[in-house]
């Protein structure tokens, strides 16, 4: 009984250390939900995004999302009084845990992260908006984002090295890695179809109003997965995958009302009306609230595309 006593004692007490609590249904901790972040880098702030949850009575667990990367899970997000912490271990950058400690207060969020670099940094934050919106009763006819021969319409974000796309007979081509390129113009719901091809091994994406990546890659005779050919990187999984060999023309038809997405790739519907969590890694803001671009990724290797348009509910 003594011994028993005593395991119960270090129970507690290692409880208290790391800040585990008891959650009641009755009183939820403020941080459990979905948060967008924005991390200071000098003069610029960039996105991120976290989830906590409760997981049974016991625990928070979650998500995260960095600057870059998918969405990493949390094994256990740690809370004292109103403050909360939690470490992920390194995903492609960096050699150091990523270290994030916060205190929410009504609605905000702030603190302080610790990178994979070893680099600190301060984050704010706000709760997402659940975007859960009704289907449009009706679309526009579907107009062209891409002129014949002309790059007009579209550019690449601020602090982007110079521009190596360019338009030829229809096609846009991105030569070789560089600059990511994002329409102008600003969308919220709408019915995208592009048409994409690349070489072999090369790496695309497709980022609806800037924030949520649709993978572009050569993903041929893969088993599916989120970081592959028509996965919401990170976090949606098609239900097969409908990859053609590197070389051929390839295309989406994407329909995003809210947070709900369906992608048809190659014809075949794979994945329907899921709703997409929050922002992937590399998006232009976490600003979920808003119109958003079209961006196409450049960065990760050649890339055309073409037969680009988009229709939009109508009032």
């Amino acid at each position: 009984m003594k011994t028993f006593y005593r395991l119960l004692q270090k129970i507690v007490f290692i409880s208290f250390l790391f800040g585990s609590i008891t959650i009641t249904a009755q009183d939820p901790p403020e941080v459990i939900g979905h948060w967008d972040l924005e991390v200071q880098d000098g003069d610029k702030w960039l996105s991120a995004w976290l989830e906590v949850k409760q997981s049974g009575s016991k625990a928070l667990v979650g998500h995260f999302v960095g600057v870059s990367g998918s969405a990493r899970p949390i094994s256990e997000v740690h809370l004292k009084e109103n403050v909360f912490n939690f470490s992920i271990p390194p995903q492609w950058d960096g050699t150091h845990y990523l270290h994030l400690t916060g205190t929410v207060n009504e609605g905000a969020m702030e603190g302080n992260l610790i990178d994979p670099f070893g680099k600190p940094h301060v984050f704010r934050g706000a709760r997402a908006p659940e975007l859960l919106t009704p289907e449009p009763a009706k679309w526009s006819k579907p107009r062209a984002l891409l002129k014949e021969n002309a790059i007009d319409g579209w550019t690449t974000p601020p602090g982007s090295m110079a521009n190596q796309w360019f338009v030829k007979d229809g096609v846009l081509t991105n030569p070789s890695s560089g600059a990511n390129l994002m329409t102008e113009e600003e969308f919220m719901d709408f019915k995208l179809h592009i048409e994409f091809r690349y070489p072999e091994h090369s790496n695309s994406g497709i980022y609806l109003r800037g924030r949520y990546e649709v993978q572009v890659e050569d993903s041929y005779g893969k088993k599916p997965s989120s970081i592959y050919l028509g996965g919401v990187y990170g976090f949606l999984t098609p239900n097969e995958n409908a990859a053609k060999k590197a070389g051929e023309w390839q295309s989406y038809d994407i329909t995003l009302v809210g947070r709900r997405v369906t992608i048809v790739a190659n014809g075949e519907t794979i994945i329907y009306r899921q709703i997409i969590p929050g922002i992937t890694g590399g998006a232009l803001n976490s600003k979920e609230g808003t119109p958003g671009p079209i961006l196409l990724q450049g960065d990760h290797g050649p890339v055309e595309y073409r037969n680009i348009t988009i229709a939009t509910p109508e009032k």
